[in-house]
């Protein structure tokens, strides 16, 4: 099995709910459900199960981010790459912004 070399990115406060790490390059499956190439829906399960630290439910929403958590994909909104359906590639650069704030 190969494996995709990666790069993720936390601001806004979403790195506290990984351990406060600001950016990780991460190794994952090209095909965590095979035979289906890694899609963001496939990352977003590995980093709950493999990264995040505490309080998922800040983080995800059933099997996506939760509302007000903005991704990028190498520097593109996710909705103009697919959201959930984008399939991993090698190399790529993916930023998770929270924009909830307490007030």
């Amino acid at each position: 099995m190969s494996l995709l070399k990666i790069k993720l990115s936390f601001s806004g406060g979403i790195e506290l709910l990984f351990d406060n790490i600001k950016q990780k390059s991460v190794e994952i499956p090209s095909s965590i459900n095979p035979p289906n190439s890694t899609t963001m829906k496939d990352l977003i399960s590995w980093m709950k199960d493999n990264l995040l630290k505490e309080r998922p439910e800040l983080f995800m929403s059933g099997d996506t981010v939760r509302p007000g958590i903005l991704v990028l994909i190498n520097d593109s909104d996710w909705e103009l790459e697919g959201e959930l359906e984008y399939e991993i590639k090698d190399g790529d650069d993916i930023v998770f912004i929270s924009t909830l704030h307490g007030g």
